[in-house]
């Protein structure tokens, strides 16, 4: 039996692990009432005694359970942004290499990727792996977002009778250029350069699409659009949860892969210009399912278990 204990159970995406891992006949899940939540000693025996211990968590509280764990058996999954640089935590987004891959089947400490991150790294890494696009490349992000991915404060003002009308429309945030996704895809994908990064959330509950354009005369290798999908056919083979596709009918829809683990690359455009394209379930690839697919390569398991 795995023993698992959510620190940080109330939110969005500790909800969604929980309701994912309680179908499971091979886990325990360890609870906390209330008033335990709030005491440090009651914490500390929960992840001390957990098997594996997912942290949904703001980013200091994320810090301060992870010191917490005094043993070395429990596997700790951070799913918040503090520990995705940090030396000695594996990135745990298993498909981009075998190394990465590697790093979570042995290791005790696993960051969990951010959403918007997913999907700009998903389609970056492959090119600068292939030397396609120079480190250096000036990398711009496109984003859109449903509002789930605004935690639950965001949440209840989406959905809020008598809500202002600006929140009817598209939002740009993160104008500063500081997104907290920022420091993960540049360090992941070895850029010498920080991309520019607009992201947008929307009207709409869940499902994300991250877009990386590019201009064919400014790579380090000319490539065309077939060039570039067989690259992430070739790159992503054998992966269960990322994949090339086809999107025939001139739009590309946000909300199509919600419920699931998967996440698409598009890729279209023409010879001078390029657009790529990741979709996936910001709730799903982009955090809850992420992390119980960490957890079951940690452990030896099938990855697709719970998904």
């Amino acid at each position: 039996m795995i023993h698992v204990f959510i620190d940080g159970s109330a939110g969005t995406t500790g909800l969604r692990i929980r309701g994912m891992l309680e179908k499971r006949p091979d886990v325990t899940l360890i609870t906390l009432s209330e008033a335990q939540r709030k005491e440090v000693s009651a914490r500390k025996d929960a992840l001390n005694a957990a098997d594996v211990a997912f942290l949904c968590l703001p980013d200091d509280a994320a810090r301060e359970a992870a010191q917490m764990v005094e043993n070395d058996h429990t596997i700790v999954i951070d799913a918040s942004t503090a520990h995705r640089t940090a030396s000695g935590w594996a990135y745990g987004f298993p498909e981009l290499s075998a190394r990465h891959r590697a790093a979570i089947a042995g290791g005790k400490r696993i960051a969990n990727p951010g959403c918007y991150a997913s999907g700009f790294i998903a389609l970056v890494y492959p090119l600068i792996a292939a030397g396609v696009a120079a480190p250096d490349y000036p990398f711009v992000c496109h984003a859109v977002s449903g509002y789930s991915g605004a935690g639950k404060k965001g949440i209840a003002e989406y959905e809020a009778a008598g809500r202002p009308a600006l929140y009817d429309t598209p939002r740009l945030y993160a104008l500063g250029q500081q997104h907290k996704h920022l420091p993960e895809m540049k360090a992941v994908c070895s850029l010498a350069r920080t991309p520019l990064f607009d992201p947008y959330v929307c009207d709409y509950y869940c499902g994300m699409t991250v877009s990386v354009p590019l201009f064919a005369d400014l790579l380090a290798r000319r490539v065309t659009v077939e060039e570039l999908k067989a690259l992430y056919r070739q790159h992503y083979a054998g992966q269960r949860f990322v994949y090339v596709g086809e999107e025939e009918s001139g739009y590309i829809s946000a909300n199509t892969l919600n419920g699931t683990n998967n996440l698409e690359i598009l890729v279209s455009g023409n010879e001078e210009r390029i657009l790529l394209t990741a979709r996936f379930d910001n709730l799903g690839k982009g955090a809850s399912g992420a992390a119980i697919q960490n957890m079951n390569i940690a452990l030896g398991l099938d990855e697709g278990l719970s998904l």
